[in-house]
């Protein structure tokens, strides 16, 4: 193991290598050595035509994480799982400014271990019928991008997908502490990520690994199982600076997301109530409705399900995340880490659990519905964005919760005393004849025999055999003016209709008495 600097580290990179990066958010990004690639891009406009390989979504939406490589020219390839948090890579993509490549989260954290094993690659159902499988778009986001890389094969009389391994020239890791070795420990990082698997792929293919921590130790007195990455593998370790080196994108380090400390309840505070939490409120009774639930929270309205679940006195289910984080309530303010978690087992090891189907029930986003109860998260509104590790999840979940506003931009309700009312509809409707992009094929997931449901503000949808059903309206709601009336094709009503909870829309526990 060498200790070099950020800069030295960037100066490593040769053009048209494969770079593959750790982090979920900004928690396990090695921010430094980014930034540091970058810097020299801008005044040597080296490394060029790099491939860019990672699994969750890198960077804080805004100069950060990923954000580091959204240069022209400084990319010829992504291939990645989500761009939502690194928007600048986003834009080059759907411009045409790289070929792009969107596979799911889970799959591409599988395709590390393939790469560290010396495998061809990932075969697994998972992009099955989404536009991932290459008889629809191969996972191929702009028109730049034309050779398909996954293939559909058949073993055992079923179809599968087949995703290639291929070698890593430089994986660039992150963890607390480097020993004198290079044996890099992880006490404070958020999530074990996939740290080793992708410096073990590093080492195989023949390239490097460089590991960016926050301290350094002499060897031998690190505990052996706090280590994720061994030093047999580390050549080069960057110490970075305070500042580069957050726990997650707003916090420097909380300790009660590694286990040192648990944060006590009188330190919890309620979410407000607004649109979201009357989504996350709806979407938190399906717990009741199941016997000890293992759980999926997934980004963005359903990251407030936990804090619900928390302010309810809640219990008899797990919550989980795909980062590796089981038990506890998953962070509502920046999506990887949980408070308080029993136990946090590695990104690939998460989605073992997840695709051999061991979630009952899991809470996922909402951008766009159709007649067939298809759904789009990945490319909307002149946005490419990717699905995550949202294919692993709705395609394995034994019951799929989609949680979402109605409509978008500019919707404003007011919420009564037990009611709701719309006060300005939102302007970009999210129920549309056919998605944009086909993230979920609802069609192929409840022939699975999995239960599907959409939950938003002022109504509840599910699908009854081929069909997109009203199941549910909200209190105050008049059906034909404010659901019925604004879907542009026509959907079934359940006999009886229901009426959601009124517990829902009042400002207090819903435990409290009626």
């Amino acid at each position: 193991m060498k200790l070099i600097t950020a800069q030295q580290a960037a100066a490593l990179i040769q053009d048209r290598w494969t770079v593959c990066t750790s982090g979920a958010g900004m928690a396990g990004y090695p921010e430094a050595v980014a930034a540091a690639i970058e810097a020299r891009y801008a005044a040597e406009q080296r490394p060029r035509d790099l491939t860019l390989l990672f699994a969750s979504a890198q960077g804080d939406r805004g100069e950060k994480g990923a954000n580091h490589f959204a240069r022209d020219g400084l990319l010829a390839r992504l291939i990645c799982g989500h761009l939502g948090a690194s928007r600048k890579l986003g834009v080059m993509a759907y411009e045409n400014k790289f070929e792009a490549y969107l596979w799911s989260q889970g799959v591409i954290s599988e395709l590390y271990r393939a790469i560290a094993g010396g495998r061809p690659g990932v075969v697994t159902p998972i992009g099955l019928h989404t536009y991932v499988d290459p008889r629809l778009e191969g996972g191929r986001v702009n028109a730049r991008t034309r050779q398909d890389l996954v293939q559909v094969i058949t073993l055992a009389g079923k179809e599968w997908l087949f995703y290639p391994a291929l070698p890593i020239d430089c994986a660039l890791v992150r963890g607390t502490t480097a020993d004198s070795n290079g044996n890099v420990s992880v006490e404070h990082e958020a999530c074990l990520d996939d740290f080793l698997s992708i410096a073990q792929g590093a080492r195989n293919s023949g390239g490097i690994v460089i590991a960016q921590v926050k301290r350094l130790t002499t060897a031998g007195t690190l505990p052996p199982r706090l280590v994720r990455v061994p030093g047999i593998l580390v050549d080069y370790v960057v110490v970075a600076p305070r500042e580069q080196h957050w726990q997650t994108t707003i916090e420097e380090y909380n300790p009660a997301y590694t286990g040192e400390t648990r944060e006590p309840e009188q330190a919890f505070v309620p979410l407000p109530l607004g649109i979201e939490k009357v989504i996350q409120r709806r979407a938190f009774l399906e717990l009741g409705r199941r016997a000890r639930p293992v759980v999926n929270i997934g980004v963005g309205i359903p990251m407030g399900i936990g804090d619900v679940a928390r302010e309810e006195g809640a219990g008899g289910f797990t919550l989980t995340l795909e980062t590796g984080p089981i038990g506890g309530t998953p962070s509502s303010k920046v999506f990887g880490p949980a408070t308080n978690p029993e136990a946090i087992i590695a990104h690939a090891e998460q989605f073992d659990f997840y695709d051999g189907g061991g979630l009952d029930i899991c809470f996922v986003g909402l951008a766009q519905a159709d007649r067939n109860g298809n759904v789009n998260v990945s490319r909307f509104a002149g946005r490419v964005v990717g699905v995550g590790g949202f294919p692993n999840i709705t395609q394995t979940a034994k019951t799929v919760v989609f949680c979402g506003t109605f409509a978008a931009d500019g919707l404003e309700v007011a919420i009564t005393d037990g009611g709701l009312r719309i006060v300005n509809e939102g302007r970009i409707a999210k129920f549309v004849p056919e998605v944009e992009h086909l993230s979920f094929n609802a069609r192929h997931v409840a022939g699975l025999g999995h239960e599907i449901l959409y939950v938003t503000e002022r109504a509840v949808f599910a699908m009854r055999g081929p069909r997109l059903t009203l199941i549910e309206v909200a209190p105050g709601i008049d059906v034909r003016r404010d659901v019925i009336g604004r879907i542009p094709f026509e959907i079934a009503v359940a006999e009886p209709l229901a009426t959601m909870d009124r517990r829902i829309f009042r400002d207090r526990p819903m435990r409290e008495p009626r």
